[in-house]
């Protein structure tokens, strides 16, 4: 067999094997259900904010305070204040929380977050809509509650010793609260934890 004809079977049975592995360096994607969300760093992530509000929210709707009421109370929101050493959207929390319990049927919201644009949409009507259509102004509900929170994180790493990986621990605490606006006493809080492990490679890719 002559040099030629062994360069292309030898070039011919490395790209049948080289063939098969080239899907490894193709982009894909594939959906993902919310509630199957894996966990790739220590870090907070999507799951841990579904999980914790969903704690918190349930906390809330068993408490006495809310079977005390006697018709479903008006709240606000002020939101989460993040005392983390990362970036994280805490209105996404406050978001999902108020979602679930205006779909509970049990609380009430006001939305400060849009005020303005109510002001200024009620101003609009006084000055042009008919009386017929106008809202009327000066009858917006007031909350009666303030629901706010704090999301803390405390790290320990392990130090520096002959060894292949690196210990991460991240700790997380969600404390919520609902303060009563006419008396400014803290009349419910609850707090929701977790914690998690990552091991890191010092050599590898």
């Amino acid at each position: 067999m002559n040099s030629s004809l062994l360069t292309s079977v030898a070039g011919a049975s490395v790209l049948a094997l080289l063939l098969p592995g080239c899907s490894a360096f193709r982009m894909s994607t594939e959906d993902v259900h919310p509630e199957n969300l894996e966990h790739y760093r220590a870090d907070y992530d999507a799951s841990d904010m579904r999980k914790i509000t969903t704690a918190v929210v349930n906390n809330i709707l068993a408490s006495p305070f809310l079977a005390q009421q006697s018709s479903p109370p008006i709240m606000t929101i002020a939101g989460v204040e993040n005392r983390t050493r990362e970036y994280v959207d805490t209105k996404n929390l406050t978001d999902r929380m108020r979602t679930m319990l205006l779909k509970s049927g049990k609380m009430q919201f006001v939305n400060t977050a849009r005020r303005q644009d109510l002001l200024n949409e009620q101003g609009y009507q006084a000055a042009n809509a008919t009386a017929e259509t106008m809202t009327a102004i000066g009858q917006q509900m007031g909350a009666k509650y303030m629901i706010t929170g704090s999301l803390t994180q405390m790290t320990q790493e392990t130090g520096k010793q002959a060894r292949v990986s690196t210990q991460r621990l991240n700790y997380y605490k969600l404390t919520m609260e609902i303060t009563d606006l006419q008396s400014s006493l803290i009349i419910w809080t609850t707090e929701e934890e977790f914690a998690r492990n990552e091991s890191i490679p010092l050599i590898g890719w």
